[in-house]
């Protein structure tokens, strides 16, 4: 089964980080999806740009109303993601402790739905 692993952080916090600490989170991730997908899990992930570049779109009375920045004010902001392609929900967690930024944040754990 695929799951999506949801990787939220502060975003404030990021910001005070210096290029080395930077550095070494990107680096955590260079060797997380290694591992993963050495392991044959990892089937893709993409990084996300800050909030601040985010725009929320609604239609509303047959109207496009956009919106600059995520729908709502929140202390963790979504990151980036990774799909992992695990036998069960339980590998699926296994894998997500292993996300760098799991000790500072958070990582919401879902099934993707598999249309026929």
């Amino acid at each position: 089964m695929r799951y999506i692993a949801l990787i939220y952080h502060d975003e404030a916090a990021q910001a005070q980080s210096t290029q080395e600490e930077l550095g070494a989170v990107y680096a955590a991730h260079t060797a997380f999806g290694t591992e993963a997908q050495g392991r044959g899990v990892l089937l893709g992930g993409e990084a996300l740009y800050d909030t601040s570049a985010a725009t929320t779109v609604r239609v509303r009375n047959s109207q496009t109303l956009t919106t600059d920045g995520p729908f709502a004010e929140t202390k963790e902001q979504l990151g980036g993601y990774y799909i992992l392609q695990c036998d069960n929900l339980d590998e699926a967690i296994e894998w997500a402790a292993k996300i760098p930024g799991a000790d500072t944040g958070s990582i919401e754990v879902r099934p993707l739905v598999e249309f026929d």
